[in-house]
């Protein structure tokens, strides 16, 4: 078995504590149920994923397991998860969500044979886990480095491959506390990490086995460029007008284009995608603004040209929407939600504008720097950039131009992943 000296930590001091750290939080995940529906779902979704497990999984097959956070890091995994799907047609695929908000969308997608959430981090769950799965890998997208889990699967001698990982300085793995995690870090047979500084930082802890493949999400909305992106309703919207798509808008996002919108020229299309689609808060976002307006689910048997401004209040169309978008704003930085994802419309060759917390975010980073993405910090700001983009033809133009090629010179990453796992096959 190798590496059998990493399996020391199951009897260490911190192990222990660990173990005692997660027994205290599922109990008051347990309470804290009776109190929040994303908690409920979160604690009745794993009720019975060890009986399913046994009804879909025989002994006698072949699996490969991934597992994701939750739905960004399942669009991460997704390029790689087909491959595997067609490198290795004889095994079922194992999907595993530790979210609510991935395993709810994602549950019946066909890119998976089996699809549960990830049992709470214990000693018993994770060599149940892994004793019903009998993955020949276990794929970890980004994060999520759960050590019982780990050290489940090295026990085993499961290959265990972290993708498209990123690595922050400020992480416990590097810090001078942290070395039972570096422990757990050192189950992965090999890292696949976006880049230099994340192979920097793991060198500095003495893991070595890092290949800098960039971040599979290049070649996830790479590939949506050649799909059908049609939305015959956007362009009776549209017309032929410019629109500037906000996508995954949170309020805070929202009070500024709001202000925007209604200060700004009838001519200009807008299409808001929020985040959060509940009734109340739709309704009041829409209450706010003094254009004429028109939700997608009222949609029907309406003259849509006759509207400014359209809400969609669903989800699953805004990645197409943004092939209609000449500018785009991507929600989630102006607070402290998290950035959304850029290189959506980055892909279509937007210019992209931004709220103003976007460390932690080295693709924002990244094309900040090549003034193909404008980040904001208060209204003024927002006004500057949104009419320059509007009214200078050429600048607009230039911008979006910078965003398509970040995108396109930086696939790459899932056929260098795919050429270390068919060493599997």
């Amino acid at each position: 078995m190798r590496k059998n000296c990493i399996l020391a930590p199951h009897n260490s001091a911190m192990h222990i504590v660990y173990n005692f750290l997660v027994h205290i939080g599922a109990f008051a995940v347990w309470v804290l149920q009776f109190f929040s529906p994303k908690m409920k779902v979160f604690v009745r979704g794993r009720k019975d994923v060890f009986g399913s497990l046994k009804k879909e999984i025989l002994p006698k097959d072949k699996t490969i397991w991934m597992h994701c956070a939750s739905l960004g890091e399942y669009e991460q995994g997704l390029p790689v998860l087909k491959e595997i799907r067609k490198e290795f047609s004889d095994h079922k695929i194992v999907l595993s969500f530790f979210s609510p908000s991935g395993y709810e969308v994602k549950k019946n997608t066909a890119e998976a044979d089996v699809i549960c959430y990830l049992p709470l981090d214990t000693t018993k769950n994770a060599r149940k886990f892994v004793a019903l799965t009998h993955p020949k890998m276990a794929l970890f997208v980004k994060y999520e480095f759960w050590p019982n889990f780990l050290f489940a699967l090295k026990k085993q001698d499961i290959p265990v491959l972290l993708i498209s990982g990123l690595f922050r300085k400020n992480q416990l793995f590097f810090q001078p506390y942290g070395s039972w995690m570096r422990k757990s870090l050192a189950v992965f047979d090999h890292f696949f990490v976006q880049d230099k500084r994340s192979k920097e930082l793991l060198k500095s802890i003495s893991i070595k086995k890092v290949t800098i493949s960039g971040d599979t999400r290049f070649d996830r909305v790479y590939q949506q460029i050649e799909q059908d992106n049609t939305l015959e309703f956007i362009q009776d919207f549209k017309q032929n007008n410019i629109c500037i798509v906000a996508g995954s808008t949170w309020p805070e996002d929202e009070d500024l284009l709001v202000e925007f919108i209604n200060q700004t020229s009838e001519e200009i299309k807008y299409i808001i995608a929020p985040h959060n689609i509940k009734p109340h808060l739709i309704q009041k976002l829409k209450e706010s603004i003094t254009k004429k307006c028109v939700l997608f689910s009222e949609k029907e048997r309406k003259n849509l040209g006759d509207y400014s401004v359209f809400i969609i209040d669903t989800i699953g169309l805004l990645t197409k929407i943004y092939s209609y978008a000449d500018i785009a704003y991507v929600g989630g930085a102006m607070g402290t939600t998290g950035l959304h994802n850029i290189l959506e419309p980055a892909t279509f060759g937007l210019p992209i504008v931004i709220g103003k917390k976007i460390n932690k975010f080295p693709e924002a980073d990244a094309l900040k720097n090549r003034a193909g993405l404008f980040s904001i910090s208060n209204y003024k700001d927002l006004e500057k950039i949104l009419n320059t983009l509007i009214f200078d033809t050429t600048f607009r133009e230039k911008t979006g131009k910078i965003s398509s090629e970040y995108v396109s010179n930086n696939t790459g990453a899932t056929q260098i992943i795919l050429k270390y796992l068919k060493k599997y096959h």
